[in-house]
């Protein structure tokens, strides 16, 4: 029988834990695996891992030095022996039936990746995310699945991070893909690309949000940390590096108007934290990817009066 594993990396998150694992144990795709990778908490998250896999044997846990979540990762996938493999962020949550509607999908299809739409949340509310743009039932085309996560404004529901998602563990396997342990921010992006360019991967998309993805303040995501925050800039530049030398160059400026975009993000950091080098650096970095920004985002020409406040701001 078909086994799916879940890799759910682990570091302080001991208020959230155990919604996320609940959630994981009543899945009603029932032969599963949950590798919990603890990297090096400080709390109590670890001994509430040990407590869960105490009480349920298809749960595992891991305990390693903080190395970071790409590590994190790649210690999941060495231990992963299911058919299939999905991630879960370890303060969020899913629906107990999201596993088997995308197992159901991915065989359906006869394709390597399932993707599903998700809510976003925060303390206060949570928000399904929908399509400006439908995505087409059946099979989605390595082309597309490419596309839909750097049109991002049309496609939210899609997105470029994992933890959406449910893949065939062979294409990983075939690769010998790993996550680059030199980037901990901007790492799911480029691994899904990776991994579709270099598999010529196919997909399938279900409109139905059954992933609750959690942003809470601290979070690695919303980390002021500026050099967290360029790790995004390495992955999309790597990303480039991947479009240029396959057959879909021409979407790459779809790739260099987002790391145009995370420039914007980051300029904006710089100049709460009144940093006058890193607000000047990215301020090239906007002016040179400018014409792909523009071009990438014809359809909202509101963001342009954004970039130009940013490239006129002096500190």
């Amino acid at each position: 029988m078909d086994k799916i594993s879940i890799i759910i990396p682990v570091y302080n998150v001991e208020p959230f834990i155990s919604k996320c694992l609940d959630s994981i144990a009543i899945q009603t795709f029932t032969d599963f695996e949950a590798l919990l990778i603890n990297d090096g908490s400080t709390d109590k998250s670890g001994e509430i891992c040990e407590a869960y896999s105490m009480k349920d044997s298809r749960i595992k846990v891991f305990h390693k030095k903080n190395g970071g979540v790409s590590s994190a990762k790649n210690l999941g996938l060495k231990y992963a022996t299911g058919q299939y493999i999905g991630f879960v962020d370890s303060d969020d949550f899913v629906a107990p039936d999201m596993y088997e509607m995308l197992y159901k999908a991915i065989n359906k299809e006869n394709v390597q990746i399932g993707i599903a739409n998700y809510y976003k949340a925060n303390d206060t509310q949570s928000v399904a995310m929908t399509n400006s743009l439908k995505i087409p039932d059946g099979i989605i085309s390595t082309r597309n699945m490419l596309r839909y996560q750097f049109q991002r404004d049309h496609y939210m529901g899609f997105c470029g991070y994992l933890w959406n998602k449910l893949f065939l563990s062979e294409a990983i396997k075939n690769s010998d893909l790993r996550f680059d342990e030199s980037i901990n921010y901007g790492e799911d992006v480029l691994f899904l690309a990776k991994l579709v360019i270099e598999n010529k991967c196919t997909g399938t998309y279900i409109d139905k949000p059954v992933y609750h993805y959690y942003q809470r303040v601290g979070s690695i995501s919303k980390s002021a940390s500026l050099e967290v925050q360029q790790d995004i800039l390495k992955a999309y530049k790597m990303i480039c590096s991947l479009f240029s030398d396959s057959d879909y160059e021409d979407m790459e400026f779809w790739v260099r108007g987002f790391y145009c975009h995370h420039a914007s993000i980051i300029a904006e950091t710089a100049i709460n934290n009144k940093d006058k080098e890193t607000l000047a650096l990215m301020q090239y970095e906007l002016r040179y990817h400018l014409s792909d920004y523009m071009r990438s985002n014809r359809a909202f020409p509101e963001k342009f009066y954004r970039m130009e406040t940013l490239l006129n701001y002096n500190l």
